[in-house]
């Protein structure tokens, strides 16, 4: 179906990228052959890798691959956990490392404009030092723009602002025939023809390669404050979240967390969480205009909460106190990374999440395995971590991969089958990657696959972009 990379080809490649920019040794290529995804098996190596520097470079590559039938594979941060930037067919992977500059921040229409190799965390710098804001964090600041608008990222403060997609306003997309598009711009609104945006944002670098975004920003919120609330039980914990909406109390996130992985990343950072009690903690993050309103805000959250339930309400007031609260929520997966096989991105309707954590406990029990879950309480977005390990009195007992990957579709499956009776879907912010595909059908029905291929066939009538990703 696909050509091999010749000498030839390889000559094209570093006449447009230069010869350190085009890399064939293996040793080299073995990073760019698998992303954050655990379990290596999935892994595929690349014939060349290429940094390009300008779309212009990525357009001469991809009329190359296009005309010689090779696959080319776009790489951002490679911080995905379902395969999506894995070469399953080998080939060229496009890494979009070089790609890295702010071109500006736009004070007077609060926008900025962005390579797509810009990381997070270097966005986010910027963005403050210029005196603005942007809501959505998608929690890994390693990652970078083009992967995170690639699957539509979302993160805890998804809730209040929204995804990411909410947040562009124009594209450069080079498409699989090496054409360059421009897409939108510094405009609010927008309803002249299709919104060939939101068919980019989310499509996995399935149908085009972004390489620069207009990205809309906000106004820096002038407080924030963060709450810990300890609860016996997770129904309780749940519960208390549509109870303040319906009184009008958006916070800028609600994360639900088992105390069990509160401790092993007390012990992993050294640091302490403000709470030893409790069995399910939620972290609500709320900001204001000024310390009068997160003071009103903070009383009514409390008590609400205590009136749902809760045994205490802790409050990290100081700046010193929320940066020890959320690093060691941010920190959790690296705490029992090591133990972990799988973490699945189902997203259920709020409402059903408790019922969803209670199958997960009930497979836990069934196959015998340790399931940590926590997520996002206020927008159903569910994490479940599939382990090598068992959880027993405190204390994590590994179990061995074998026994654990012969148990981890039928994990999956179960799981994805109470996700769809529950209205959810199978990912709400990872995308589906090489990992999730086998269960696309189990959530979509054949028509809604069947657009999605036609589009696909479409753009890329050679299949050259990303082949082999969301499904076949």
């Amino acid at each position: 179906m696909y050509s091999k990379i010749n000498h030839r080809i390889v000559a094209e490649l570093i006449n447009i990228v230069g010869e350190i920019n085009c890399i064939q040794q293996e040793e080299k290529m073995e990073d760019y052959s698998h992303d954050e995804f655990s379990l290596m098996d999935i892994a595929r190596m690349p014939d060349a890798v290429v940094k390009p520097k300008t779309s212009e470079e990525i357009s001469k590559i991809l009329e190359l691959a296009n005309r010689e039938k090779i696959p080319v594979t776009p790489r951002g941060g490679a911080t995905g956990l379902c395969g999506g930037c894995v070469p399953f067919f080998g080939g060229i992977v496009l890494s979009l490392e070089r790609m890295n500059r702010i071109h500006e921040v736009d004070i007077a229409n609060q926008m900025a404009v962005v390579e797509s190799g810009v990381r997070l965390m270097d966005f986010y710098h910027t963005v403050e030092e210029a005196g603005l804001f942007f809501p959505s964090h998608p929690g890994e600041e390693s990652a970078m723009i083009g992967g995170v608008l690639a699957n539509n990222a979302g993160g805890a403060r998804a809730v209040k602002h929204g995804v990411f997609r909410n947040y562009v306003r124009g594209m450069d997309v080079v498409l699989p025939s090496g054409k360059i598009i421009n897409i939108g711009g510094k405009i609010m609104k927008n309803s002249t023809g299709y919104n060939l945006l939101n068919l980019f944002i989310g499509s996995e670098g399935t149908l085009g390669v972004i390489t620069q975004a207009t990205i809309q920003l906000m106004p820096s919120p002038q407080v924030t404050r963060s709450l810990i609330i300890p609860y016996d039980e997770l129904e309780k914990a749940i519960d208390t979240v549509p109870s303040l909406i319906s009184q009008k109390i958006l916070p800028l996130a609600v994360e639900f967390v088992p105390r069990e992985v509160i401790r092993i990343t007390e012990e992993f950072l050294n640091k302490k969480w403000p709470s030893s009690i409790g069995n399910t903690y939620l972290l609500i993050i709320l900001d204001a205009s000024g310390k009068e309103e997160i003071d009103r805000l903070s009383q009514d959250v409390a008590e609400l909460c205590l009136a749902s339930g809760a045994l205490d309400v802790f409050v990290a007031d100081s700046e010193q106190k929320q940066q020890q609260v959320l690093e060691i929520r941010s920190k959790i997966y690296e705490a029992i990374k090591s133990h972990t096989l799988e973490i699945l991105d189902i997203v259920v309707p709020r409402a059903e999440i408790a019922l969803h954590v209670k199958k997960i406990q009930e497979v836990s029990k069934k196959y015998d395995i340790w399931l940590p879950t926590f997520g996002h309480a206020a927008d159903g977005n569910v994490h479940t971590h599939i382990m090598k390990a068992k959880f027993v009195d405190g204390t994590i007992i590994p179990v061995s991969e074998d026994e654990a990957k012969r148990k981890l579709d039928l994990i999956r499956r179960d799981l994805y089958q109470d996700c769809k009776e529950r209205k959810g879907m199978i990912s709400g912010e990872h995308g589906i990657g090489l990992v999730k595909k086998p269960y696309l059908s189990l959530v979509l029905d054949p028509e809604e696959i069947a657009l999605m291929k036609g589009i696909k066939s479409f753009f890329d009538p050679n299949n050259i972009l990303n082949p082999g990703k969301i499904f076949d």
